[in-house]
């Protein structure tokens, strides 16, 4: 388990970049979400986009979940097929909101330790703050694990045309 918010990997592939760049772009979608109608359609997997260097996509859910990772790739070519480079890493309001609630929970801690003695206090926000970035990063690397999961499958060439 990371202790960050982030995760990266490397793989080779035999694929072309010009084939893994297509096969992603034939599941992914462009997405508006206050236009309703470009929301889910049936054979989509990753909601974001797909250049022609690399790829920034999120997978689709069914409802909301703030440790979904956002997904970023680099397809490099090389003489026998692609090196594709990926970071996963948390959206940046997710990871505003972790930030900023553990900074005032740490903040409230060092006014009880320092400005206002109450040591129960103290260790109550450290422990809180402790708690919020702990259950985040193991919903974060869970996340991880189900994208990785379903990015493979798509990656590793199950092709179905």
């Amino acid at each position: 388990m990371n202790l960050f918010p982030y995760d990266s990997e490397t793989f080779v592939s035999t694929l072309s970049k010009e084939e893994v760049l297509g096969h992603l772009n034939r599941v992914t979608q462009e997405v508006n979400f206050l236009d309703q109608r470009t929301l889910a359609k049936g054979d989509k997997v990753f909601n974001g986009i797909v250049g022609k260097r690399g790829f920034r996509i999120s997978k689709i859910v069914g409802r909301a979940d703030t440790f979904l990772p956002l997904i970023l790739g680099n397809v490099e070519s090389t003489a026998r097929g692609s090196i594709i480079f990926i970071n996963y890493r948390l959206f940046p309001g997710a990871l505003f909101f972790l930030g900023f609630w553990s900074i005032i929970l740490i903040a409230f801690s060092a006014f009880y330790l320092f400005i206002l003695p109450n040591y129960g206090y103290a260790v109550l926000c450290i422990s809180l703050a402790l708690i919020n970035y702990l259950t985040a990063m193991f919903f974060f690397n869970r996340q991880v694990k189900q994208s990785r999961k379903v990015f493979y499958q798509l990656i590793n060439f199950q092709m179905k045309d």
